[in-house]
């Protein structure tokens, strides 16, 4: 008999388990490096002779459609409004594909990334109202509430086997209960005025694709065309346009039917990552990125120190001590091979919050200065707690014991 090689091996279900998450996870590492350099030359631009250049460029008025559904803004609500509506489409799409059959698909295995993000969103944001209550940064206390997946599974990626499986697979489900948190804080305390005959048309919209999902279409086309009118009835109705790509994602049909290869949700997930992480979130950065240092108005800094404390320090504080308090009830346990030092490790790689925090701050302050103090805020904390979380990392051992060596043939 022929003995099997690795690849003709049929694969064993623990791979086809975890293959997905390999390439989800090498995907968001490679995409945060990206993602760190537009938002480099976001700063060396805005900070150079040309600076000028940066501000008049994003300020740059587009119009488009007619009617009722004329949309008129310029290149930076373009990128915030619409680009990012598909990576909250994503986010949506990976927060559902968790919840049916990932880390979220049951109590016991939700349990402590639940916790870890209830931790780190809440101390985080506690620290900050400490600073800003009742002074002019108040608005920004959701700032520190969020965590960049990206930014932190390239630096998990780029410690390697130092960093066990299990770790990965919790910081990403972390991050994307983290991702939910900031979509309901936005949906709920970063929208305007609201308009009824707008919100009438979202429900409506909403109504016609969840039927879609019932009666059995399996072909995005259909999906695409009501999820575009959703968004432009979420943009015109207060609520902020990017809650229409989540909304959109729960609509998404999650089942294989026989001869499928794969769901139309798994799919367009996979479809959509490559366009996300190589091309929308690079852009945010650019777009986001650029602060001019120098100056932050009264109050500014107190939104910086507070956003600063709330990463930096609230972070890894909530995610430790709620993670704790998890497995003290008996709710969860640690994942094998994680030790409490690698637990405090992630948390203050949680405490990178780059993208959807400079998100929150766009919604937060509609000054020029309140905003740059916000975005010195946020560059110094991911930073820092991208340092601090690597150096922790870096000294953690594995739970697990070593391998015994196997005895010498005879």
């Amino acid at each position: 008999m022929s003995e099997q090689t690795p690849s003709n091996r049929p694969p064993r279900p623990a791979d086809v388990l975890v293959e997905p998450f390999f390439k989800f996870a090498s995907l968001e590492a490679s995409g945060g490096i990206l993602l760190l350099g537009f938002a480099v030359v976001a700063l060396i631009w805005a900070n150079s002779p040309l600076g000028q250049s940066y501000v008049d460029l994003w300020h740059v008025q587009v119009t488009m459609g007619g009617g009722w559904a004329v949309i008129s803004k310029d290149l930076l609500h373009w990128v915030n409004d619409g680009l990012m509506a598909v990576f909250f489409l994503l986010v949506g799409l990976e927060l559902k594909r968790e919840l049916l059959m990932g880390e979220l698909a049951s109590p016991r295995k939700a349990a402590l990334p639940l916790f870890a993000a209830v931790g780190g969103m809440l101390v985080p944001a506690g620290l900050y109202l400490v600073l800003n209550r009742g002074g002019v940064g108040e608005a920004g206390w959701g700032i520190p509430m969020a965590t960049d997946i990206a930014f932190a599974l390239a630096v998990l990626a780029a410690l390697g086997s130092r960093a066990p499986l299990a770790l990965k697979i919790f910081l990403t489900a972390l991050a994307i209960v983290d991702d939910l948190g900031a979509i309901l804080v936005i949906a709920l305390f970063y929208s305007g005025e609201l308009s009824g005959t707008a919100l009438g048309v979202a429900a409506m919209a909403t109504i016609f694709l969840f039927l879609l999902n019932k009666a059995g279409f399996r072909r995005f086309l259909p999906y695409g065309v009501i999820g575009f009118i959703l968004w432009v009835a979420v943009l015109k109705s207060g609520v902020h346009a990017t809650v229409a790509g989540v909304a959109l994602a729960f609509t998404i049909p999650a089942n294989t039917e026989e001869g499928e290869h794969h769901s139309p949700l798994e799919g367009l997930e996979h479809a959509l990552h490559p366009w996300v992480a190589y091309l929308i979130l690079p852009i945010f950065a650019l777009a986001n990125a650029g602060v001019a240092f120098g100056g932050g108005g009264d109050g500014g800094g107190a939104i910086t120190n507070g956003i600063l404390l709330g990463l930096v320090a609230g972070k890894p504080v909530g995610v430790l001590l709620f993670s704790f308090l998890a497995i003290r009830v008996g709710m969860a346990e640690l994942p094998a091979g994680v030790t409490w030092f690698h637990i405090l490790g992630v948390g203050f790689l949680a405490g990178i919050g780059f993208t959807m925090s400079l998100f929150i701050a766009g919604l937060a302050f509609p000054t020029a200065e309140l905003l740059n103090a916000s975005k010195i805020g946020i560059l110094g904390a991911s930073g820092t707690a991208a340092v601090v979380g690597t150096l922790i990392l870096l000294r953690a051992r594995s739970s697990e014991p070593e391998p015994e060596p196997e005895p010498a043939g005879d």
